[in-house]
């Protein structure tokens, strides 16, 4: 009878084992653990997808380099923006696509399908989030690089050309074929660009068309990209205008006068200066592509109603109900563009909140530490690649940086995915019944996730 007492006392412990270990892997602490075994499960497909963006992106930016020197010149700068336009869309694609290859190994994704959810296409993915993704790539200056890597590679085509234009004086396009495109030629293909735009996005808010999202998506882009150089030409006109009005005169002097009059407005001002793109790099841009992955994996509900429940706007929400149809049905025409683009944004930031300060918190650390070592990682392989040969770097520069983009980018995909799904993983215990999971540990009634 001791033995057998002794046994069951000893048993007990190993029953708890399996709660205990999923209580671990539902903490936010372990969110580098599930990033790695994401890594692990998919570092094959993800490779492959990292490597043909790459590719087709790279053949893109040579071609339009190519292209945009020649007789026809306008007509060609035309042609470049096209292209341009077409790399920023291959971004869009190959981030899309290694977020989808990841999604059958989260915890979120099995318990959907166990729960008879179906799979959801690439094409569907791409569709729901390419015109939110536009928006985030143009705004936040990610379209920065693909122009500045468009220059560099436009140098190293005949660095010789672009040395002597700047000895001589002359300027004969290296480096230009993006800004130098005709205010009035940008116009018309501006307008070309929006009409396409409109036309496809009204068919995308009414659910035709395949492809239609990723195409009106092409329109957003081509719009920005050829407008550059119209809207640059007319905000230096402006801008020439303005700073001769008295107007804007006196609030250059008022700026000026409070920093010198109002005390410790001028150490403020230079604080807020420097700290301000630590806040951005560190805060916002790791938020910004956790939405990208949340509307990537569609989470959650994207109508307007689900965006504003429990906050003041549902009553005025109520309000508008109440009034005639045709008020109703106006200010339906007039925001349908704002909701169709921003509200699954809006939505997806509100319950990313949710997922607890420390999850967000270690993402965002994560995140940092990962970009921050693969520039030291940049370093460590120019270091051990370094030559005395002349212009030896022209061949071991780019697969140095190949593998570091390559190692930061996996890495960072599968961080985006496991914090996805333990914020999904958690909120669904907890709208099943199931206790609000703690930060490594699960209170007595807690399910064991769906493996």
């Amino acid at each position: 009878m001791r033995q057998v007492s002794g046994t069951s006392a000893l048993a007990a412990p190993r029953q708890d084992a399996a709660p205990r270990r999923a209580s671990w892997t539902l903490s936010p602490y372990a969110l580098p653990l599930n990033a790695l075994r994401i890594l692990a499960k998919c570092a094959l497909p993800l490779i492959l997808w990292f490597s043909a963006g790459r590719l087709v992106r790279w053949a893109l930016l040579l071609l339009a380099a190519t292209v945009s020197h020649g007789s026809w010149y306008q007509a060609r700068l035309v042609l470049t923006m096209f292209l341009f336009t077409l790399v920023v869309m291959t971004s869009l694609v190959t981030t899309v696509g290694m977020l989808y290859v990841v999604r059958e190994a989260l915890m979120e994704t099995q318990a959907r399908r166990a729960g008879g959810e179906a799979k959801e296409s690439l094409l569907n993915a791409l569709n729901r989030s390419a015109l939110v993704f536009a928006g985030i790539y143009t705004t936040w200056g990610f379209v920065a690089d693909d122009a500045r890597e468009f220059a560099n590679i436009d140098i190293l085509r005949q660095p010789d050309r672009w040395v002597l234009d700047a000895g001589s004086g002359e300027d004969s396009g290296v480096a230009a074929g993006l800004t130098s495109l005709d205010p009035k030629v940008s116009l018309g293909a501006m307008a070309v660009a929006y009409a396409l735009k409109w036309y496809l996005g009204r068919r995308h808010e009414a659910g035709e068309g395949r492809f239609s999202g990723i195409l009106a998506t092409f329109g957003e882009l081509a719009f920005a990209f050829y407008g550059l150089n119209a809207i640059a030409a007319a905000a230096g006109a402006r801008s020439e205008w303005l700073a001769q009005r008295s107007a804007v005169a006196a609030l250059y002097d008022f700026a000026a006068n409070a920093q010198e009059t109002v005390p410790g407005w001028k150490p403020v001002s230079e604080w807020l200066g420097g700290v301000w793109p630590y806040v951005i790099e560190a805060l916002a841009t790791p938020l910004t592509w956790l939405t990208v992955g949340i509307l990537v994996y569609g989470a959650y509900a994207e109508d307007t109603r689900t965006t504003i429940r429990g906050t003041p706007l549902e009553r005025a929400a109520v309000h508008v109900e109440r009034t005639h149809s045709w008020t109703r049905l106006l200010l339906a025409k007039l925001g349908a563009a704002w909701t169709a683009r921003w509200i699954p944004l809006l939505n997806s930031l509100r319950l990313t909140v949710r997922g607890g300060a420390p999850l967000f918190g270690l993402f965002a650390l994560c995140y940092v530490g990962l970009h921050i070592g693969g520039d030291y990682l940049v370093r460590a392989g120019r270091y051990l690649t370094a030559s005395q040969e002349p212009y030896q770097w022209l061949a071991t520069g780019e697969p140095v940086i190949y593998v570091v983009d390559l190692i930061v980018t996996l890495v960072t995909m599968c961080l985006i995915a496991a914090t996805f799904d333990l914020a999904a993983t958690r909120a669904r215990m907890r709208a099943s019944g199931g206790a609000p999971v703690t930060g490594g540990t699960a209170e007595r009634d807690l399910p064991a996730p769906v493996m």
